[in-house]
């Protein structure tokens, strides 16, 4: 009887200790549970913290680098554009150049006088209204003098195509614009409403109705690959 006892109270101290032993193991189970999903919300914070942090990071290289470029693309100070003429600066618009560097082109073709640096008001209204930018800067320089020295009519009164109509430069027939941009818009202008709109927009078409020399084809032609070669 005495054995008997002996051996029931082993088994329920066994039992007791078992039992002690599930709870520790609970216990410790539920603390690393709740480590991993502090340690997992704390991961998900830093990886957003880092994810914010490049994006700042890349914007901001992405910013520097737009400026550098740019300044690459284009060595001299340019004009502002029109308000009306948003061109994305990093899109091809011509012949495989952005905006930037055909600009940049046709500033190397105006030379260093009284229309220099008009390279990307040119180019920003060709583009924008469809007209083929060194068919305008050629008829500019042949028709103006504009290659070395430009003529009186463009110093004068801002006309750099040879524009006739009113009001009258100096009272004659060839009009009068108050700014060179003026002159410039609106000679673009012309080539776009009488020109390009009507389906007259090569140089072998538009010649017959802005010239009357037989001459006047081959010249445009010869500037025009002049200022591709450029």
């Amino acid at each position: 009887m005495k054995k008997e006892k002996i051996i029931s109270s082993v088994l329920a101290t066994l039992g007791m200790i078992m039992i002690a032993i599930a709870l520790v193991i609970q216990a410790g189970d539920t603390k690393l549970e709740n480590n991993k999903v502090i340690k997992s919300d704390t991961n998900k914070v830093q990886l957003k913290n880092m994810a914010t942090s490049v994006n700042t990071i890349t914007s901001e290289s992405s910013e520097e680098n737009v400026t550098e470029e740019s300044e690459e693309l284009v060595p001299i100070k340019m004009e502002v554009a029109p308000a009306s003429v948003i061109i994305p600066p990093r899109i091809e618009v011509y012949e495989g150049m952005t905006i930037d560097e055909l600009a940049a082109k046709i500033n190397r073709n105006l030379g260093n006088g009284y229309i220099a640096g008009k390279g990307y008001l040119i180019a920003s209204q060709c583009i924008e209204k469809g007209v083929d930018p060194y068919v305008a800067v050629a008829i500019m320089l042949h028709e103006t003098g504009c290659k070395h020295n430009c003529s009186s009519l463009v110093r004068n009164c801002n006309n750099v195509g040879g524009q006739k109509g009113s009001p009258g430069c100096n009272g004659g027939a060839y009009k009068a614009y108050a700014t060179l941009d003026d002159g410039i818009i609106g000679f673009i202008s012309n080539l776009q409403r009488n020109y390009y709109s009507k389906g007259l927009n090569t140089i072998e078409t538009i010649a017959p109705k802005y010239a009357a020399s037989s001459a006047w084809p081959g010249k445009i032609r010869s500037y025009v690959e002049q200022i591709r070669a450029n």
